[in-house]
């Protein structure tokens, strides 16, 4: 296999070899409700509504597709520069760029019912009243098998806060969302790490009636080029993805599970590999979602999702469900294996 990649990030555009057909292990996993083939989906914002990754994967073969955040009115996202690469990260500022609900309905999610594939709909608004109305144009649609509710926003009615960043906030959008949304959908909210106590959120979200979890969404980051000696992107900072954040994403997987077990999760955060998936799983996520490694390997989610097969297997698992919050239910193993040391929420108590 042949590599070429940057110095910087640590990625690498790969031609992908020919992969052996995976092990016969079960990967049927279930979010709420919904029961997918397996725990594999695509990050929001990361393959658009799915058509870019056609001509690399079959859709229908991934647990789900999660879809760019849609909106009610298109937006053409924040002037370039809006990337810009860090050590084994990326960093991002595209705006929400999106074509508005309207062209997402009329052609996205035919494309997607057209190949099979399962959607998970992630929303974003600027206003509780955006949200709701997001959430009650797609009752009904197919192939939605779940909403993802991005509260990663600036909320307009209370001095641009963000929406994730205020447990009280996050509640009134999923209460929102919850009561517009088709009742047979489930909905989860999509958590910023950047927070003093993610688990705080996360119980008020599921308090207002959120059926799920995703988390984590990007870390808020800057980076400042030293040639224009200027921020790199044109909103000056933006969203850190990649393996640089996986330890974080891990460790909120973690917090959420020990303190809300019986909440189903999707875990994300610089997932490049099936081992990486399998640290997520072991934590306590029921699912996970592949977002920067497909940029530079437009097959992850497949061959993720092969992985994680061959790892359960050489494991001596048969059931992808038996890895699910297995961490916990083992102990952890904390200076010298004192599993005293932690708290609650998974926490090193110091």
């Amino acid at each position: 296999m042949t590599t070429t990649g940057s110095p910087h990030t640590g990625f690498a555009v790969r031609a992908t070899p020919r992969r052996t057909a995976a092990p016969a292990v079960d990967l049927t996993t279930q979010l709420g409700s919904v029961v997918l083939p397996n725990p594999v989906t695509t990050a929001s914002g990361c393959a658009a509504a799915g058509r870019e990754l056609g001509q690399f994967v079959d859709v229908s073969t991934l647990g789900a597709v999660v879809t760019k955040s849609i909106m009610l009115a298109p937006r053409a996202g924040r002037p370039t520069p809006r990337m810009a690469e860090t050590p084994s990260g990326l960093l991002n500022g595209i705006g929400l760029q999106g074509p508005g609900i309207d062209e997402f309905l009329e052609h996205d999610l035919p494309w997607l019912a057209e190949h099979g594939a399962r959607a998970i709909v992630s929303i974003a608004g600027s206003s509780v009243g955006e949200y709701a109305a997001l959430a009650a144009r797609l009752r009904g649609a197919a192939p939605v098998v779940a909403l993802e509710v991005n509260i990663s926003c600036p909320n307009v009615e209370d001095r641009g806060q963000v929406f994730a960043c205020d447990p009280r906030a996050a509640g009134a959008v999923l209460a929102a969302v919850r009561e517009a949304a088709d009742p047979a959908v489930p909905v989860f909210a999509k958590l910023s790490p950047d927070v003093t106590d993610i688990v705080a959120v996360a119980t008020a979200c599921v308090a207002a009636g959120a059926d799920g979890l995703s988390l984590i969404n990007t870390l808020l980051g800057l980076v400042i080029d030293t040639e224009t000696l200027r921020p790199a992107l044109s909103g000056v900072t933006g969203g850190l993805s990649g393996p640089a954040i996986r330890p974080v994403a891990v460790r909120c997987v973690w917090q959420v599970h020990a303190a809300l077990p019986d909440v189903p999760i999707i875990g994300m955060g610089g997932i490049r590999s099936g081992l990486d998936a399998l640290q997520f799983l072991l934590a306590g996520a029921c699912a996970v979602s592949v977002g920067t490694e497909i940029f530079h390997d437009p097959s992850a989610p497949a061959r993720i999702r092969d992985e994680l097969a061959e790892a359960l297997a050489a494991r001596g698992f048969q059931r992808v469900s038996d890895v699910i919050g297995l961490a916990h239910r083992r102990g952890s193993v904390v200076e010298g294996g004192d599993s005293s040391a932690l708290g609650d929420r998974g926490e090193l108590r110091r």
